[in-house]
């Protein structure tokens, strides 16, 4: 229904960013909405999905045709619904998740949140050999790297912010305390905390 929106971000939070088109704000659900956090008040494009099933009406967002293309493919599979498709997406690059898929790699693949071995098996089976629509090498920058903030409340806010959008995505505080304590020695922005995060998690 809708291919793209195109205005100004008027609200970055740990589950979603508010684009402001015309006077209307947009709540768009993303993998990693603290991409936008450098970018209030200036205009960007979004590639949208309408999400439509029962009583659940949502829009997600993504900041590439390959992220919402593979977000779609997700969707398809028994057991994924959106918030598991988003936390995939947020964990790893497109071009990873496709080369795991083509690779039946379910080692990888376990790694998201919600993600067990059977639907890890589900995913390539319903995937492997479908993705030809996707570029397999894409590898899209999810986190771009901001100045590093001084100040150490800054750089609080900007972990909490971080623990926030990872809660959100499915990881447990438990998972979360495990990889605290060397996050908070490294002064970052809040997409480079949650980069640092998921390269933990996933290893």
């Amino acid at each position: 229904m809708f291919d793209f929106i195109k205005g100004t971000v008027a609200f970055v939070g740990p589950e979603y960013i508010v684009i402001e088109n015309n006077g209307i704000g947009y709540q768009l659900a993303m993998p990693n909405p603290f991409i936008f956090a450098g970018k209030m008040g200036t205009m960007v494009t979004v590639y949208t999905y309408h999400y439509v099933r029962q009583d659940v009406i949502s829009l997600f967002g993504f900041e590439s045709r390959e992220e919402k293309k593979l977000f779609t493919k997700l969707l398809n599979v028994s057991g994924i619904g959106p918030k598991g498709a988003l936390a995939i997406l947020a964990s790893g690059e497109v071009g990873q998740v496709v080369n795991a898929i083509e690779n039946e790699d379910e080692k990888f693949l376990v790694k998201f949140p919600g993600v067990g071995k059977k639907t890890a098996r589900q995913i390539i089976l319903d995937l492997k050999g479908k993705l030809q629509d996707i570029v397999p090498d894409y590898l899209p920058n999810l986190f771009n790297a901001d100045k590093l903030p001084i100040h150490s409340e800054m750089v609080d806010h900007a972990f909490e912010e971080a623990m926030l959008a990872l809660q959100a995505l499915g990881y447990s505080e438990k998972e979360l305390r495990k990889i605290s304590p060397d996050l908070m020695k490294e002064q970052l922005t809040t997409d480079q905390y949650i980069k640092k995060a998921l390269q933990k998690l996933l290893k």
